[in-house]
């Protein structure tokens, strides 16, 4: 069976004492769970104050974004070797918000923004190779806008995204990938994609994977759903046969919030 995963994105929240105490709250409420495996995702400037936290738990740390190189003039960019001495053990590679897709913004607005951040499908994959070659493990982040889903474009947006992102990686690698589905209009919109349908559309990811590599690869890959994942719909969405956890945000802020989604997690492994 796949070990479901649950994995918290803080985005710009927290300075270092408010990272060390929800930290420290997530850790006594969800730090000795193997059932699950449970990741945080803090603000760079906190990684080392919440790897103290969680170093005797079974909690592990991740970054939010990485840059492909290993070092030079790149100001404000974090290599995933910097990642890694901060006790990092994976990252999220390639968040809506990171390529610029939106679901509370007008397109224009995402076009600003993507300029500003500029992941593409491209960048996306140089950062999941880096990480990969350097001992990470990359959270790949897929997923369609709202006028994408009104459109019927949702499999063909998030397919392409996950063969662009899987590009020129071996089988034998995406053991160490995890990929997030993330339906860009119910990230942060309080809007949830129906359990049915974000099942059916993991599926297709898994689907994906599985033309891209085999079935076996597919059936092994972790696959996450990622929009407004709360402690009221967290066991519907568990529940579903491709859903493997979370990636989880405004709920991840909370110890008991998470912390209830760490409890479903771990009991959708039995």
């Amino acid at each position: 069976m796949r070990k479901p995963v649950m994995a918290g994105n803080w985005k710009m929240n927290c300075d270092n004492d408010e990272a060390k105490a929800l930290a420290d709250g997530v850790t006594a409420r969800g730090g000795q769970v193997e059932d699950a495996l449970v990741i945080l995702c803090p603000p760079a400037t906190a990684l080392t104050s919440v790897f103290s936290s969680i170093a005797n738990s079974n909690v592990k740390l991740g970054g939010q974004n990485m840059y492909w190189e290993e070092d030079g003039a790149f100001t404000g960019e974090l290599s995933a070797m910097m990642l890694l001495s901060c006790g990092c053990e994976h990252v999220i590679v390639g968040h809506s918000e990171r390529r610029g897709r939106f679901g509370t913004m007008d397109e224009a607005d995402a076009d600003d923004l993507a300029a500003v951040f500029g992941d593409t499908d491209a960048t996306v994959n140089r950062k999941a190779k880096a990480a990969l070659a350097a001992g990470l493990k990359p959270i790949i982040c897929c997923g369609e806008l709202l006028g994408e889903r009104k459109g019927g474009k949702t499999d063909e947006v998030v397919a392409s995204q996950v063969r662009a992102a899987l590009a020129g990686i071996s089988a034998d690698e995406t053991a160490n990938i995890i990929v997030a589905y993330e339906p860009v209009w119910a990230i942060g919109t309080g809007e949830v994609c129906d359990a049915d349908e974000a099942d059916r559309v993991c599926g297709m990811v898994r689907a994906t994977v599985a033309e891209v590599y085999s079935q076996d690869v597919a059936d092994a890959m972790r696959i996450l759903y990622g929009g407004s994942m709360k402690p009221d719909n967290v066991e519907g969405l568990m529940a579903k046969p491709n859903i493997d956890g979370g990636l989880v945000g405004g709920a991840a802020l909370k110890a008991d919030s998470f912390g209830a989604l760490i409890d479903a997690a771990a009991a959708s492994a039995g």
